[in-house]
C-alpha cells in the first residue's frame, strides 16, 4: 500500500485507516455524521491525493480528447473545466473524469484513484492514431501530485486568506494556477464532489506538508477539520453524484447511468461508441440509475434488490446510506421502465423485508 504525503497528519489527529485504491486513506476521525455536517455547515478538509492526473499536450491533443471522452472538449476555454467519461467501445465507461483546458494545446485529466493505470493504458492505447506517445505528450503525473479538496459553504472565505489572487468568487468548475500559501504554481480549482462548496488545491508533493498546515492555520477560526473517506461517500450521495465502481463501470452506459448531459452527438464530434450511444438515446435503454429516498425504515446498501409491490425484481441498489441531513435511508437503484417516474413507489429488501421506497430527483437532498 503506497502512503500520500498526509499520512502522518492523518495518523496524529487519529484517523482510522484503511486500504483504499492501492493507498492507506483515512475513512473516518470521529465519526461519519459530524464529519458529513462539518462539511455541510461549515469546511472540510478531504485528502485527495490519491486521484490520477495525465497531462495532454501537443497540437493533436484536442483531436484525442474529442475522440477519448463523450463531451464535448471543444467547448472548453482555458481556466474551465468539464466533466466526462471515457466510453469503452463496449457501451460501457472506463472512468468517469475531469478534463482541465490550459490552452488548446495543454489540458490536465483527473482520473479515479482506482482507475489510474485502467485509464492510463486506455489513453496511450488510443492516443498512438493521433501521434501522442507516452512520456512525451501524454505524461502520468499521478504519483508527484499532492491534492486536498477544501469542502463547504465557508472552505473559499478561508482558502482567500493564504492568495492574493481572488478565489472567493470563481465560478463552479473554474481553475487557476497561482501562489498559494507562499507555495508557486499552485492549481487552484473549484469542482467539488459533495455539493457543499470549495475548491481542490493541487501542490507537488514536497509541499504538500507545507500546505496541510496553512490550510489548518487559515481554516483555524472556521473550526476547520480533516474528513474521511466515509464522510465523502454519504456526501455524493445526497447529490446523487455517480461513484465508479458503484453506479457506474464496464457495464453501464452513460445514458443508462442519466450521464447523456455529458454525451455530446454534434457533428464535429467522432468519439468512441457514437453510433451505439446515440442509439441508445433515441431508441430508449431497459434500465435507468435513478435516486430514491426510504420511506420506511431501513438502510439500503449495494446490491440489495429491487422489488415492485408484487414482490417481482425491477433492480438492484448501487448506493446506499443513511443521510445525515434528511435522517433517511437514501441510494440510487439501476430500475427497469416503469418505475423511473418521480414518486413512484418501489420496495428495497432489506434482510428479507420488503421496505417502502419512493424514486426522487437528483439531488436526494436538496438544502433549498
Amino acid at each position: 500500500m503506497k502512503n500520500t504525503v498526509f499520512i502522518k497528519f492523518h495518523q496524529e489527529a487519529g484517523a482510522k485507516i484503511i486500504p483504499f485504491a492501492g493507498y492507506n486513506m483515512p475513512v473516518e476521525y470521529v465519526g461519519i455524521t459530524e464529519e458529513h455536517l462539518t462539511v455541510r455547515n461549515r469546511v472540510g478538509v478531504f485528502d485527495v491525493s490519491h486521484m490520477g492526473e495525465f497531462w495532454v499536450t501537443g497540437p493533436a491533443s484536442l483531436k484525442f480528447l474529442q475522440y477519448i471522452t463523450s463531451n464535448d472538449v471543444s467547448t472548453l476555454i482555458d481556466g474551465k473545466i468539464q466533466y466526462s467519461c471515457f466510453p469503452n467501445g463496449k457501451g460501457g465507461i472506463v472512468d468517469d473524469l475531469l478534463v482541465y483546458r490550459y490552452n488548446p494545446e495543454k489540458y490536465l485529466l483527473v482520473v479515479n484513484a482506482a482507475n489510474i493505470e485502467k485509464d492510463w493504458k486506455w489513453c496511450v492505447q488510443n492516443a498512438e492514431q493521433f501521434g501522442l506517445k507516452a512520456g512525451k505528450e501524454l505524461i502520468n503525473a499521478s504519483d508527484g501530485i499532492a491534492q486536498l479538496a477544501v469542502q463547504g459553504p465557508l472552505a473559499l472565505k478561508a482558502m482567500q486568506k493564504l492568495t492574493k489572487t481572488p478565489v472567493e468568487d470563481m465560478e463552479y468548475y473554474t481553475f487557476k494556477v497561482l501562489e498559494f500559501a507562499g507555495i508557486k504554481d499552485v492549481i487552484f480549482s473549484t469542482t467539488g464532489y459533495t455539493g457543499a462548496g470549495g475548491c481542490e488545491i493541487y501542490v507537488k508533493n514536497v509541499d504538500g506538508p507545507k500546505l496541510w498546515k496553512a490550510v489548518f492555520d487559515a481554516g483555524k477560526e472556521f473550526d476547520i477539520k480533516p474528513i474521511g473517506l466515509g464522510a465523502r461517500d454519504t456526501l455524493r450521495l445526497e447529490m446523487g453524484f455517480c461513484l465508479y465502481g458503484n453506479d457506474i463501470n464496464d457495464q453501464t452506459s452513460p445514458i443508462e447511468a442519466g450521464l447523456a448531459w455529458i454525451t455530446k452527438f454534434t457533428n464535429s464530434k467522432e468519439f468512441i461508441d457514437k453510433a451505439l450511444l446515440m442509439k441508445q438515446k433515441e431508441g430508449g435503454v431497459e434500465k435507468r440509475l435513478k435516486g430514491f429516498v426510504m420511506i420506511d425504515r431501513g438502510i439500503p446498501r449495494q446490491h440489495y434488490e429491487v422489488v415492485n409491490a408484487q414482490g417481482e425484481t425491477i433492480g438492484e441498489v448501487t448506493s446506499g446510506t443513511m443521510s445525515p441531513m434528511m435522517k433517511q435511508g437514501i441510494g440510487m437503484a439501476y430500475l427497469i421502465k416503469s418505475y423511473w417516474k418521480p414518486g413512484t413507489e418501489i420496495f428495497i429488501r432489506i434482510r428479507n423485508k420488503d421496505l417502502k421506497a419512493k424514486i426522487v430527483n437528483l439531488p436526494i437532498y436538496n438544502k433549498n
